[in-house]
C-alpha cells in the first residue's frame, strides 16, 4: 500500500495475548509511516515505552452513576471511537476481540453515517467462551456479521467461529506475529541469566494468564516429574486465578525451592532468552503468542495438542505436541530433550527461524495492510458507481 492510513485501534490493554498483538501492530504500523491511534481505557502495556508522533492515545472515561448496574463501557467507547474519527478523520477502525469492541465500533460507525470501515480480530475466548456464552451469543454474531472485513488468528478459531456462530460473512486467517528483536535469544541473556540461573541449572518456563483454562498447575506436575530424572529450574511468569493452586502444587510436592514465580513481568523477553523450554499445557489455546514468542527466544515448546497450537508448534521439529493432561509424556519430552543436548539446540534453532520466516511482525502487517486496502478500495470503487 502506497499511501499512508489513519488508523484506530481498540484492544484490551493487559498482557494478554489480544493486547499485545493490537499494540504490536500498531507500533510497526506507526514505524511504517501511518498514523496510528489507541483508542482504550487505559495505555496499554507494552505502549507505555513507545509513544511517539505517529500514535496517539485516547483514553475512554466511563460515567460511574449509581442508576446503572454496571459501568456502560461499551457506550463510552462506542462515543470516544466516534469522536476519534471525526476529529482525526480516520480510514478505519482495527478493533482486537469482539466483546464489547465490535459492538461499540458499529455504534460508533452508525453515529457517523458509515463514513468509516470496521476490521475486527477474532481472538480466541471472545468466540471461544465470552461470546458463545447464551447471554451474549446474539449480539456476537451480530456483531462478527457488521463488519467491513474480519480476521481470526489461525485456521482453527475461524473454523470454530464458522461452526458456533455461522457467520454471513468471509474471514481471513491472520496468524499473530512476533517483534524478532525484542524477543531474541540475545536480548538480555546475560542480564536474565544473572538474576534467574544456578550454575549449570537449564531454565523451563512457564507464561500465562493463569486462568483455568491454561492449566498452570499442570506445569507444576510435570516439572516435578522433570526433577525426579533430571535437575533443572522453573519460572513461572503471569497471575490469575491459578496461581495460588500452582504455588501449593510447588510445596506439596517438594520442588518451591527449584520454581520461581514471578508475577506479570515488562521484561518477559528476557526470561524467555535465558530458558531452554517453554511449557504450555493449555486446555485450549486458539494460537498461542506466548509459545511464538519464546520461539523467537529459541526456546522449544512442549505444548498440548489444542486448538491453533499444532498448526504453529511443528511436533518433533520446534518442540513437542502431548495429548492435554498428559503429565507423564510432556515430562518425558523434557527429560529426552535435556539429556540429548544436540537434539535440543536443534529444536531451538528450528523453533527461531519459524518465528522469524513466518511470523515476524513485519510479515503479518504486510497481510494486515492488504486487507486494510482490499476493503478501502471497495469504498472507493462504490464511490465511483
Amino acid at each position: 500500500m502506497d499511501r499512508k492510513l489513519k488508523i484506530g485501534i481498540t484492544c484490551y490493554p493487559t498482557f494478554g495475548g489480544s493486547g499485545v498483538v493490537a499494540t504490536e501492530l500498531g507500533i510497526a504500523l506507526a514505524n511504517s509511516g501511518h498514523e496510528v491511534h489507541f483508542i482504550t481505557n487505559r495505555l496499554p502495556v507494552r505502549l507505555q515505552k513507545s509513544l511517539d508522533a505517529d500514535i496517539s492515545f485516547h483514553g475512554v472515561n466511563v460515567l460511574n452513576y449509581a442508576l446503572f448496574p454496571h459501568e456502560p463501557y461499551t457506550l463510552a467507547l462506542a462515543s470516544k471511537m466516534a469522536q476519534v474519527v471525526d476529529s482525526y478523520n480516520l480510514d478505519l477502525l482495527h478493533v482486537h476481540y469482539a466483546i464489547p469492541h465490535a459492538v461499540s465500533a458499529h455504534l460508533a460507525k452508525e453515529m457517523l453515517d458509515g463514513r468509516f470501515k470496521v476490521v475486527t480480530t477474532l481472538h480466541g475466548t471472545d468466540i471461544t467462551l465470552v461470546g458463545n456464552d447464551p447471554s451474549l451469543h446474539p449480539i456476537t454474531r451480530f456483531a462478527i456479521n457488521n463488519n467491513d472485513a474480519v480476521t481470526a488468528v489461525s485456521s482453527w478459531l475461524r473454523d470454530e467461529t464458522i461452526r458456533e456462530f455461522n457467520p454471513n460473512i468471509d474471514i481471513d486467517v491472520i496468524e499473530n506475529s512476533v517483534d524478532i528483536e525484542q524477543f531474541s535469544p540475545e536480548v538480555g541473556r546475560e542480564w536474565a541469566g544473572r538474576h534467574y540461573c544456578e550454575e549449570g541449572l537449564p531454565n523451563l518456563i512457564h507464561v500465562s494468564n493463569f486462568r483455568p483454562v491454561k492449566r498452570a498447575p499442570d506445569v507444576v506436575h510435570v516439572f516435578a516429574k522433570v526433577l525426579e530424572q533430571e535437575p533443572a529450574r522453573l519460572l513461572m511468569v503471569g497471575d490469575g486465578p491459578d496461581l495460588p493452586t500452582a504455588m501449593q502444587a510447588a510445596k506439596e510436592l517438594g520442588v518451591s525451592d527449584k520454581v520461581s514465580f514471578l508475577g506479570n513481568r515488562e521484561d518477559v523477553n528476557f526470561l524467555m532468552a535465558s530458558s531452554c523450554i517453554m511449557l504450555m499445557p493449555s486446555q485450549s489455546e486458539s494460537f498461542g503468542l506466548a509459545a511464538l514468542e519464546a520461539m523467537a527466544c529459541e526456546c522449544a515448546v512442549i505444548a498440548s495438542r489444542t486448538g491453533g497450537l499444532p498448526d504453529l508448534v511443528r511436533d518433533g521439529i520446534d518442540g513437542y505436541i502431548c495429548e492435554q493432561g498428559d503429565i507423564e509424556g510432556m515430562a518425558g519430552r523434557v527429560v529426552s530433550l535435556l539429556r540429548d543436548p544436540a537434539r535440543l539446540t536443534q529444536m531451538k534453532q528450528a523453533a527461531r527461524s519459524r518465528a522469524v520466516d513466518s511470523y515476524r511482525v513485519e510479515i503479518i502487517m504486510e497481510k494486515y495492510l492488504a486487507l486494510y486496502d482490499r476493503v478501502l478500495s471497495q469504498q472507493r470503487n462504490t464511490a465511483l458507481v
